[in-house]
């Protein structure tokens, strides 16, 4: 496998339940099955509550990298949250970064009580784009919910990323992996989502 950066530096980030974990493991093993060698690495806030749920991959022909990304080394930022995008962001972004995220919210239980405020939408996605070298905002919640079922936003920003010329997977690479780790109803319910994850992304004007 072509490497645009060795070690290619992939964040995956959102909020307790929304499949982060999963999502960053289809991507670690479609890499394994390509012959990379590949690190993954989970961080947890309070994930049962709605907190942060951040994974790291890493992948290299060279070398067995290391699980933690240095701060200003993602390549790529996978989001399914804007404010999560959005703070890894402001971390690890650097002068490469390309940012896919979903732009809808989930607004933490102090927003909804009304103790706190989620800043606006707008600015949000303004300072995304302007930390990232391209950002992608992919509705993949709505996506998912039109496929079928609200579960599989992960597997549609999945298929975002594969559009990506910075992802080192092609489409083809990732449903191989959906294949081997769903059957049935579900399977295809999740490759409804990941085609349409590839479609928005294709139209949002992925490069």
């Amino acid at each position: 496998m072509t490497l645009r950066f060795d070690p290619l530096n992939i964040v995956v980030c959102g909020i307790g339940g929304q499949g982060n974990v999963l999502a960053a493991e289809i991507l670690g093993s479609a890499m394994c099955d390509r012959g990379c060698r590949v690190a993954v690495g989970e961080t947890y806030g309070a994930s049962q509550r709605g907190g942060s749920v951040m994974s790291h991959v890493r992948v290299s022909n060279q070398w067995d990298p290391s699980v933690l990304i240095p701060a200003g080394e993602a390549h790529i930022i996978l989001g399914f949250e804007p404010l999560e995008a959005l703070r890894i962001a402001r971390k690890y972004a650097g002068v490469d970064t390309v940012t896919v995220y979903d732009p809808r919210p989930v607004y933490p239980l102090g927003v909804l009580q009304g103790v706190q405020t989620y800043p606006s939408l707008e600015e949000l996605q303004a300072e995304i784009r302007s930390l990232s070298s391209l950002a992608l905002a992919v509705p993949a919640a709505d996506i998912a919910m039109e496929a079928g079922d609200s579960k599989a936003a992960n597997i549609a920003l999945l298929g975002a990323f594969s559009q990506l010329s910075a992802a080192p997977l092609s489409s083809g690479d990732l449903e191989k992996i959906l294949a081997q780790r769903f059957n049935g109803a579900v399977l295809e319910l999740n490759r409804r989502a990941f085609a349409m994850g590839c479609e928005a992304a294709r139209k949002g004007g992925a490069v």
